[in-house]
């Protein structure tokens, strides 16, 4: 299984950006996806993430601006990312947790390998 994420590039500030995250591979059920964020030096923080029959739940910091999406049974996530503001410059993670054996588990973690948003204020 691999995640490839895309869509990231450099916009200025009070613009929108969308990126996209595909998972490909032997998939049988995916049971959580999101995305996060990491600032060289930082931590890496939640976007916005989601476990199957939950509510999405975002960043403080994106709350409003951002939405995260996945069409029903597809294997590909977005982020639609608006009013960017310099502080969002950061690498975007695609996240999820997978079972390529059983609708049931076991699931385990896959990561994207990331995608670079530059905010210019």
């Amino acid at each position: 299984v691999q995640l490839q994420a895309s869509g990231g590039g450099l916009v200025r500030a009070g613009e929108s950006l969308e990126l996209s995250c595909v998972a490909s591979g032997r998939i049988v059920a995916i049971s959580l996806w999101g995305w996060y964020r990491q600032v060289p030096g930082n931590e890496r923080e939640l976007v916005a993430s989601r476990r199957i029959s939950g509510n999405i739940v975002y960043g403080d910091s994106v709350k409003g601006r951002f939405t995260a999406s996945r069409a029903d049974a597809s294997n590909t996530i977005h982020l639609q990312m608006t009013a960017l503001k310099a502080e969002d410059t950061a690498v975007y993670y695609c996240r999820a947790e997978i079972s390529t054996t059983d609708a049931t588990g076991p699931f385990r973690e896959y990561w994207g390998q990331g995608t670079l948003v530059t905010v210019s204020s």
